[in-house]
This record gives structure tokens, C-alpha cells and sequence, in this order.
């Protein structure tokens, strides 16, 4: 298990200019470092990376949200995991559920994991269902998305991957969606776990960070980890204002 837990601001395509970019940026960096059992990093645009990744420090880290499946070579408007890596680029979401809505399958994924860990970038694995009517079958979705994103990873580099869970039905561009519970959290860490253990062993299944995204706000954060057992956080909109995004931090630098 970590022993900081991990909070990932998922900036998506905002703010709308540079300069805020900047201001919201240090405006979590200066208070952030002041936390010292959390890491929080920010998943900015990769037009803003250059620029917050001179910004970044031990206390706010900079992270991306995609990057390509290739390695290098003719793709018009495709970013590589060794340009990311070249502007220090630690984190990189991969699997985004408003991604797969782009027609980003599993096998697709896979090739970008593997990207990323030959760059020496950690990839947040988003997985999650897109709802829960049909009885235990979301457990299976998750399985699958496990096994397929992961196919191939070797157990040395298992360890160095994040995954996020992260329910469809609960994140907030989901039309008529509901809150997520700590205990939805739970259950669902609990069979990640599970399902990682079944792949590469006990030993790296209990080394890999497991967070939890979906809506989560200042309010609801202790409960996603305390009750929910989640490693950290994967907050969307919450993180877009600085105040919000601290007091989550804080308060899961509060917990034990």
C-alpha cells in the first residue's frame, strides 16, 4: 500500500486561458506542499504542460490526460509518451471513460500503457461501469477492463501503475446521474484488488494505488477513502477551483 495517498486533478479541457492556467496552478502548489501524506498532481491540457511543468515541485506535480499509442512516426496531432516524458511528465490518464465514449477500446489502451511505462510514466488506469441494473455484471465490465488494459504488463512494471475507479453513472457528464457511495467505493476496491492479485500475485496486486473518481467533492472525499478504503482521489471539477481542490487535499491529509 502507499503510504502518501495520491490526489490527481483531472483539469479536462479547462481552464480556457494560459495565464489561469498559471494562477490556479500556483495557487495549489503554494498551499499543497504544506500536506505531507498526500501527493496531488494535476492532469493539465497539453498545451498548458510545458508551461506548469516549470511550475511543478515536490508538493504539485504536473500530469497529463492521453497520449498516443505510438511510439513515434506520422500522426498528425498525436503527443508520444517520450515528448511527455521530456517535460517531466510523472502521471498520465489513460482508459477515461468520456476517452472509450471516443471509441477507445481495451486493446487500444494496452498499447498506451505499455507507452507510458517505457517512458517512465506512471499511467492512471480509469476503469468503471456504465451502470448497475443488471445485476453482479459490473463486476464483470471492470474484470474485463482490467484484463484487457493489462494484458502483457509484467509484474515488475505492475506495480507502477495507478488504476482509478471511476463509475459512469456517477461522474458528472453523465446524463440523470446519482452519487456514489463509500460502500459502492469499497466493494469495487476490494474486487480490484482481487482481480490484480489473480494477475500478477498478492504482492503486487497490495502495492498498487487504487483511486477513486466520480464526482468527488471537499464533502465527500474522507468517506471515498476512510470508509471507501481508496488509496486517493481522481477529482474532475473539483479540482478546477483551487479552494475546492486543497480542501480535498486537506482533508485526506487528515486521515490516518
Amino acid at each position: 500500500m502507499r503510504k502518501k495517498k495520491l490526489i490527481v486533478g483531472n483539469w479536462k479541457m479547462n481552464p480556457r486561458t494560459l495565464p489561469l492556467a498559471r494562477t490556479n496552478f500556483l495557487s495549489i502548489k503554494k498551499a499543497a506542499s504544506a500536506y505531507k501524506n498526500v501527493e496531488a498532481v494535476i492532469a493539465a491540457p497539453f498545451v498548458y504542460i510545458p508551461e506548469l511543468a516549470k511550475l511543478a515541485s515536490a508538493g504539485l506535480s504536473i500530469g497529463a490526460q492521453n497520449v498516443s499509442a505510438e511510439k513515434e512516426g506520422a500522426f498528425t496531432g498525436e503527443i508520444s509518451a517520450s515528448m511527455l516524458a521530456s517535460l517531466k511528465v510523472k502521471y498520465c490518464i489513460v482508459g477515461h471513460s468520456e476517452r472509450r465514449e471516443l471509441g477507445e477500446t481495451n486493446e487500444f489502451i494496452n498499447k498506451k500503457i505499455k507507452q507510458l511505462l517505457s517512458a517512465g510514466i506512471a499511467p492512471i488506469l480509469c476503469v468503471g461501469e456504465r451502470d448497475r441494473d443488471h445485476g453482479m455484471l459490473y463486476l464483470g465490465t471492470v474484470k474485463t477492463q482490467l484484463e484487457e488494459c493489462l494484458a502483457g504488463i509484467s509484474k515488475n512494471m505492475m506495480g507502477r501503475i495507478v488504476i482509478a475507479y471511476e463509475p459512469v453513472w456517477a461522474i458528472s457528464s453523465t446524463a440523470n446521474r446519482r452519487d456514489a457511495t463509500p460502500e459502492d467505493c469499497q466493494e469495487m476496491h476490494i474486487y480490484i484488488r482481487k482481480v490484480l492479485a489473480d494477475m500478477s500475485g498478492g504482492t503486487v496486486a497490495d502495492s498498487v494505488a487504487i483511486l477513486y473518481g466520480g464526482s468527488v467533492d471537499e464533502k465527500s472525499a474522507a468517506g471515498f477513502i476512510a470508509t471507501g478504503g481508496a488509496d486517493g482521489l481522481l477529482p474532475g471539477r473539483a479540482s478546477l477551483n483551487p479552494k475546492t481542490f486543497l480542501a480535498i487535499i486537506k482533508k485526506t491529509n487528515e486521515l490516518k
